[in-house]
Order: C-alpha cells, then structure tokens, then sequence
C-alpha cells in the first residue's frame, strides 16, 4: 500500500525523533514523506494599507525563513536515507492545518512531535 506518511516539524527533539521514524518506516514499506511545516497566524484584520503591506511581508519571510531553517534540513535528511519526500510550510491554526494536508493526500500516517519532550 504505497502512500505518504505526514511528519509535522518545528526544531523540536520530539518532531526530530517523528521525522527518524517516519523515514525508518517509509525506507520499509516504499512510502514517501511529506514535511509540514505550519506557522500559526492571527486571524484579526488590520485596517490600513500600510499594515496589510507590512503584514503580507511578514507572512512571506516567515515562510521564506521555516523553509530554509526547518524543511531543507529535514528534506536532506530524508533524501540521504533513500526516500522521496516533498515539503510544505503554510499559516494557519497547526492541528486544522494538518488534518487538511492529509484529507487532501493519500497520508497513511501522521507524525508530530511536541516541543519541550525529551
């Protein structure tokens, strides 16, 4: 049964150790692995041009920064075990967020660590 294991990351040792074991079970049963990376953002509205200019900007360093210092990480480590994966950063609320990644996919499993878990 070929599919995609979800592994949600944040520079945690807990989402480090979902990710290890993700690739340890895609590397066993030929399933690739979807990264995740999910920044939580404020649904309240700003009223100016100037701040939804300022706010637009944020959004898109913070997204331009999770990529370079959590996925690409996590991309190398799971490319150099063997196993095809692609990566996803997006705003949202993380639990909502990542139940609709794998709705929309053929996720057989999700994988989340949690900060602050040795």
């Amino acid at each position: 049964m070929a599919g995609k294991f979800l592994v949600a990351v944040d520079a945690s040792e807990g989402s480090e150790r979902a990710l290890n074991t993700a690739i340890a079970l895609a590397k066993n049963t030929n399933n690739s692995i979807t990264i995740a990376h999910v920044i939580e953002w404020s649904p309240f509205s700003f009223h100016t041009p100037y701040e939804l200019a300022e706010r637009h900007k944020r959004r898109e360093e913070e997204l331009d920064r999770a990529k370079q210092a959590m996925l690409a990480p996590a991309a190398a480590a799971v490319e150099a075990a063997g196993v095809a994966c692609e990566t996803i950063v997006q705003h949202g609320h993380p639990a909502e967020t990542l139940a609709a990644l794998a709705k929309n996919s053929d996720t057989l499993q999700i994988f989340i660590g949690r900060k602050g878990q040795s």
